[in-house]
Parts: structure tokens; C-alpha cells; sequence
């Protein structure tokens, strides 16, 4: 009998077979159990303590080369234009009028302007008073973008200008730095997706013990990460979002990871192994499994680095890091465990009776392999039903008209828009280093801008700056078009005539460009990670069809996701504040899913490849893969369901869209497209999904995912 037959049967044979590379690192792990364990507890108490005696260095670079936007700002600080610093506006209501609250408002602004960060405060006055004198805003610039203010220096300005509220008097505050300074953290959704995978791993395996091993090496997986991170972003650019996104993906994955190597490892104690021996055969192959999958992940996550923003390739890289850092646990920290309560396991493992659950899904492979055609054409319908609304996909960020009504920035952009109209919240920022004379004039006479400044000398003098407010809400399509308007059309018309240049920067015009360079860039982004993706599976099973095929369902499966995503956040359904998608969330959500469909492509696929090598019978071949794979993917799926699911409880309106968009990527890649869409592909190619052409066969090296023979 071979390997091959052995690594699906008897894991008493099986485990007589030469040992592999990983399951020479499991054996490691189990001589040196406590030794194992040890390192990885002083590794994370160490780099945690490093971390937190450290702290972290999150910065936001939200900088575009190239583009108009960075190009005024960069024009701006050159020349010490007060413009140049990030603002909060301090927006005052008295239904009875201001004029009587004038002093309280003084010497509010006095303490304000005595603040750390503060570069300038000016007060209410004509233009910044409603007619009816009932709101105004003062205008707080401070030293620096909102990136790099301190937070807590918002934080004071927050409360001294809210300490000076009084009966009839109400003081809110917006601006970026505000919105900054009081974001939320993930709101317990971490805890709420642990308990949720803790809760299906023990339905799962019917042992606490043996639930807990899975989950306990993801968290330490994510414990170190998290901490290497922190570590690293003294050195590289992180994102001050990062930490939520990495316990998002780490605990789906770490878990997953574990997950994968566990159930077989319980499959080989029910077959008549030793614990000993089943840890080095799960190690072997399903060990194989997961680095090759998590070298996937990676390779999509790098493949960010393409888009060449830096907000994103810290982002990248801290993810990368997490899986990584999963992928060591799941190897060497995983079979240290597996050493400790290997007994216990394998008493509860024998004394269960053994499943039928395989029987269900051979016979819903046989069903679909029946009828190939109209399994898929349903399936594949469905799919793209579901992602046609990303095709109305608007991309963007979320402004103060998303926060929670009750917050300061929420209330603050509501007043300005009850007072000086929608557009007020999100003014476009005109820079020129040439005449200035005619530009408030043409801005006034363009269609769609509700108001101007005067033109706003630069500290040299060497620049001018306007600031024009639309009519309509920064979120607005029409505010998009008024900038590519300006841009375009009355800018160039302008230039023309007077010679100089103007460039339309500011938060909004930024938000545009982001989103602009984003969609410029995915193409070559999508064709390098599916490119990259593609070869890798080509070398791991030697075949032209399965990496193409794994690349279109992938794209499927991604583009439902956004769609879903477009149904919730961008129209609103469920209860979603109507907006844009944030937008990095198609950039990130298509390399982490990705990367994450490729755990049940080479899982399932290997173990069809397995029968397939045994059998030389195609139809036999895929029957039996899904019939063993198909209670794990569904558990492992179902883990990192809940666990993405749970972000959607939390404050953050981005890591609610990161949550559903995984969650339904995930669902569906785990039942539509691994359930129905494979097992069909697969009866219809036939021997074909295993053609390879011979030029390229003997070019190929050889990377067998079974185990050695």
C-alpha cells in the first residue's frame, strides 16, 4: 500500500511513513514540550512588556503623490499657510441669539487659544453667523494635520470648550481631529468572537480540552503579533486602525490554522494511532496544508504593497506579520499542546462513537456531480446576483454625518448644516501661487458652490488660499462632480487667463483623490496577487485548469462580498447609515479574502489531488475529498464566521463593513462555491482539471502536499 493510501486510512500505517519536514518540527515540539511551551509564553510575555514599556507609534499617512490634493497641501505648508494645519470648529447655538453669551464666548476662546497645538483661533463674526445670529463657529487651526496632533491635546480642547456651556448656550465640535480624538475601539468584539469559536469548537469535538487547544494557540499568535506590531510601528508606518483589523484576521485565522491540523490529528487517533505518531502525520500533511495556504495570504497581502499607499502597506505588513506569526504557532506551538493533552484527547476521542457526518456530504458530492450543469449555472447565478450592486460601488470616507448621533462631531456637523447648509462640513480648499485676484470671483459664479472667503494670504505672502463651500454634503455625488468640475473645466479656463496654477485641495478633495488612485491601481493590484496565487497552486498540484479556476471562484466570491457590503452601508438597508464604502475596504477585503479562500481551495483540492493520485478516478477522486473535508471547512468556516461577524457589533463604521464583508465572503466561499460550484467544475473537467502541459511539467518543481513516501 502506498502513502498515499495510508494518508487517507490507517493512521497506525500512516505513521510508519517517512517523516516530513514539519513533521520533524512537530516531533521537535513533542520531545521538548515544556520547553515549547515555555519559549512561546517568554516570547509573548517579553515582546508584550516591550510594547506596552515602548508604546506604540500609529500614524496615519493618508499622503497621495502626485495628485492635486497633496499637491496643495505641500504648496500650503511650504509657505506657512495657516491652511496647511488640520481645524476644529467650535459651533455655538443659543435659540435666543448669541450676542448675549458674548463673553462667556471670549474667554471660552482665550483658554482655547492658550491650548499645546493650537496656531490660531478665530472667532465668530461676519460670515460665521447665521443672519438670525442664533449659530456660529470659531475656527481652531492647529500646528499640524490631524494625524499628527496628540489626541489629547484635542481632548483639551474639547473640554474647555464645552465646559463653557450654559443654560441656553450649546458648544459642539468638529473637524477630523475631533473625530480622531474620540474614536472607539472594537467594543468587545474580540471577547464575543472567541466565546462564539469556543462555543462551536466544543459542539464540534464534544471536550473542552479539546476545543481549547485550538483556541489557545490563536491567541497567543495574535498576543505576539499584536505586540510585534506595536514594536514596528516606531519603525514603519501603521495605521492607528491596524490593531482591530489584526485581532479580526488573527483570530479568525489563528484558529482556522489550528483548526485544520487538529481535525486530523483527530482523525489519525480514531484510525489506531499514537498521539505521537498522529501529530507528526497531521503536521505532515495537514501541516503541508496550512503553510501554503498562509504563504497565499501573504502573497495577497503583499501584493497591496503594488498600490503604493502608504496607509495601506502598513497595514499590509501587519497582517502579513499576524498569519505569519499564526503559521509558526499552528506548527511548533500547536504539536507542543497536542504532547501535553494527547491522552486526554485521545480517551475522549475513542470513547466518542465515530461520525456519520461523512456520508451526508459523499452523497451530496454524488448529487451535484448528477446534475454538474444546473448546480453551477444556480450557484454561479446567485453569486453574481449578489455582487451586481458593487458595480454602483462608491468609494469614499465616512465623515462626522456617519458618527453616532449623540457624539460631539455628529451634532457639531449638524449645526453647521442647519446654519450655514449641507456643503459647510466639507469646504474645498483652492491654493494658488499666482494671481488670486480673479479666483474668489470665478468660484462665486460656478455652479454648485454655495459660499467663499476672501483669498487667504499665505505667512510669505508667496501664496493665497480660498476656501469654497458647496451646496451639497461632502458625501454627495455632486460635491465629486463640482471638484472634477473645478479641476477639469473653470480651474484650467481660469489658468488660461491669468497664467497661474490653482490646485483644489482639503479633506473632501483628498477623500476623491484616495479613491480615485485606489480605482486607478487595482487592476494591476488584482492582476499581480491573482498572477502570484495562480503560480503557487500551479507548482502545489501541477495543473493549469485548478489555479485558473481557483482564481475565478475567488473573484467571485470577493466581488458577492462587496456587493453585500454596497447593499448594507452604501444604501442603507438593515438599519446601515446610508454613505460611502471606506475607500481601502475593497483593496483590503480582496486580499485578505484571497488569501483566506485559498485555506479551503488547497485543503479541499489536496485532498481531492490525494484520491485522485490513489485512484486515477476523477469522479471517486472528488466524492471522497469533499466527504473528508467538508465537516472541517464547514466548522472552520463557521468559526471564522462569527468571529468576523462580531465586528459588526462594534462602533467603528470601518470594521463593521471589514466584518460583513468577510463574514459573507467567507459563507459563501464555504457553501455555495466549495459545496456546489467545485464538486460541479471538477465532474465537468474531469481528468482535464489535472492537465499540465509537459514543457511546463518538467520546468515545475515538484511540492507534494501528501505525505512523503
Amino acid at each position: 500500500m502506498s502513502a498515499k493510501t495510508e494518508s487517507s486510512g490507517g493512521g497506525a500505517t500512516g505513521a510508519q511513513a517517512r517523516t516530513g519536514v514539519f513533521g520533524r518540527v512537530a516531533a521537535w515540539s513533542q520531545r521538548h514540550r515544556w520547553a515549547a511551551l515555555l519559549l512561546w509564553a517568554v516570547t509573548v510575555v517579553a515582546i508584550t512588556a516591550g510594547s506596552q514599556a515602548a508604546g506604540s507609534a500609529y500614524h496615519n499617512d493618508f499622503s497621495l503623490p502626485g495628485t492635486d490634493s497633496q499637491a496643495a497641501a505641500d504648496l500650503m505648508e511650504e509657505h506657512g499657510s495657516l491652511q496647511a494645519g488640520a481645524t476644529v470648529q467650535i459651533v455655538l447655538k443659543d435659540r435666543q441669539g448669541l450676542g448675549g453669551d458674548r463673553a462667556a464666548i471670549d474667554g471660552m476662546l482665550a483658554k482655547v487659544r492658550a491650548l499645546p497645538s493650537v496656531a490660531d483661533v478665530q472667532p465668530p463674526g461676519p460670515g460665521s453667523i447665521t443672519e438670525d445670529g442664533t449659530i456660529g463657529y470659531a475656527t481652531v487651526t492647529l500646528d499640524g494635520s490631524a494625524e499628527d496632533v496628540p489626541s489629547e491635546h484635542v481632548t483639551k480642547i474639547i473640554e474647555t470648550a464645552q465646559g463653557a456651556s450654559q443654560d441656553g448656550l450649546q458648544i459642539e465640535l468638529g473637524g477630523d481631529p475631533v473625530r480622531g480624538a474620540q474614536e472607539e475601539g472594537g467594543g468587545g468584539a474580540e471577547g464575543a468572537g472567541m466565546l462564539a469559536a469556543l462555543v462551536i469548537l466544543v459542539l464540534l469535538f464534544g471536550s473542552l480540552i479539546a476545543a481549547a487547544v485550538p483556541l489557545v494557540t490563536a491567541v497567543f499568535a495574535v498576543g505576539a503579533a499584536v505586540g510585534l506590531i506595536g514594536l514596528a510601528s516606531h519603525v514603519f508606518t501603521v495605521a492607528d486602525f491596524t490593531p482591530p483589523i489584526m485581532m479580526l484576521i488573527g483570530l479568525g485565522v489563528g484558529v482556522d490554522y489550528a483548526l485544520l491540523i487538529f481535525y486530523r490529528y483527530r482523525q489519525e487517533l480514531r484510525d489506531g494511532a499514537e498521539p505521537a505518531a498522529a501529530t507528526r502525520v497531521a503536521l505532515d500533511v495537514a501541516g503541508r496544508t496550512v503553510f501554503f495556504a498562509g504563504c497565499t495570504v501573504i502573497i495577497a497581502l503583499m501584493g497591496l504593497v503594488v498600490l503604493g499607499l502608504g496607509s495601506l502597506q502598513g497595514v499590509a505588513l501587519a497582517v502579513a506579520l499576524m498569519v505569519l506569526v499564526t503559521m509558526a504557532a499552528s506548527l511548533t506551538l500547536l504539536p507542543a499542546l497536542l504532547a501535553v493533552f494527547g491522552k486526554r484527547i485521545q480517551r475522549n476521542v475513542l470513547k466518542r462513537p465515530g461520525r456519520t457526518g461523512d456520508d451526508g456530504w459523499r452523497r451530496l458530492a454524488s448529487a451535484v456531480q448528477r446534475r454538474p450543469v444546473p448546480a453551477l449555472l444556480v450557484a454561479t447565478a446567485a453569486l453574481l446576483a449578489l455582487a451586481a450592486p458593487a458595480l454602483d460601488m462608491r468609494l469614499g470616507f465616512a465623515d462626522a454625518g456617519n458618527d453616532a448621533p449623540s457624539s460631539t462631531s455628529r451634532q457639531a456637523y449638524d449645526l453647521l448644516a442647519e446654519g450655514f447648509g449641507p456643503g459647510f462640513s466639507g469646504p474645498l480648499v483652492v491654493v494658488t501661487e499666482g494671481s488670486a485676484a480673479q479666483l474668489q470671483p470665478t468660484l462665486e459664479q460656478t455652479e454648485g458652490i454655495a459660499a467663499t472667503t476672501p483669498a487667504l494670504p499665505s505667512k510669505d505672502g508667496a501664496a493665497h488660499t480660498v476656501i469654497a463651500f458647496p451646496e451639497s454634503a461632502p458625501q454627495d455625488a455632486a460635491t465629486a462632480d463640482l471638484v472634477h468640475s473645478l479641476r477639469d473645466d473653470v480651474l484650467p479656463a481660469l489658468s488660461q487667463q491669468t497664467g497661474a496654477e490653482y490646485l483644489v485641495g482639503g479633506p473632501t478633495a483628498g477623500t476623491l483623490d484616495f479613491a480615485d488612485s485606489v480605482s486607478e491601481r487595482m487592476p494591476l493590484f488584482v492582476a499581480v496577487v491573482v498572477g502570484l496565487s495562480a503560480i503557487l497552486l500551479m507548482v502545489v498540484f501541477r495543473s493549469v485548469l485548478i489555479p485558473i479556476k481557483a482564481a475565478v471562484l475567488n473573484l467571485l466570491s470577493i466581488a458577492a462580498a462587496l456587493g453585500a457590503i454596497t447593499l448594507v452601508f452604501q444604501d442603507g438597508r438593515f438599519g446601515a447609515q446610508p454613505g460611502p464604502i471606506e475607500a481601502f475596504i475593497p483593496v483590503m477585503i480582496f486580499a485578505i479574502v484571497f488569501g483566506l479562500s485559498m485555506d479551503y481551495e488547497v485543503f479541499l483540492v489536496s485532498r481531492i489531488h490525494e484520491e485522485w493520485e490513489r485512484t486515477g478516478e476523477p469522479a471517486h477522486a472528488v466524492r471522497e475529498g469533499l466527504a473528508a473535508t467538508g465537516r472541517v471547512i464547514t466548522a472552520a468556516a463557521a468559526i471564522m464566521i462569527v468571529v468576523f461577524a462580531a465586528f459588526i457589533l462594534s462602533p467603528g463604521r470601518m470594521l463593521q463593513q471589514f466584518g460583513l464583508g468577510l463574514a459573507v465572503a467567507v459563507l459563501l466561499d464555504a457553501v455555495v462555491i466549495r459545496c456546489l460550484i467545485v464538486p460541479a467544475i471538477m465532474q465537468l473537467l474531469g481528468k482535464w482539471a489535472w492537465w499540465l502541459p509537459g514543457p511546463v511539467a518538467r520546468r515545475l518543481p515538484r511540492v507534494a502536499l501528501e505525505r512523503p513516501s
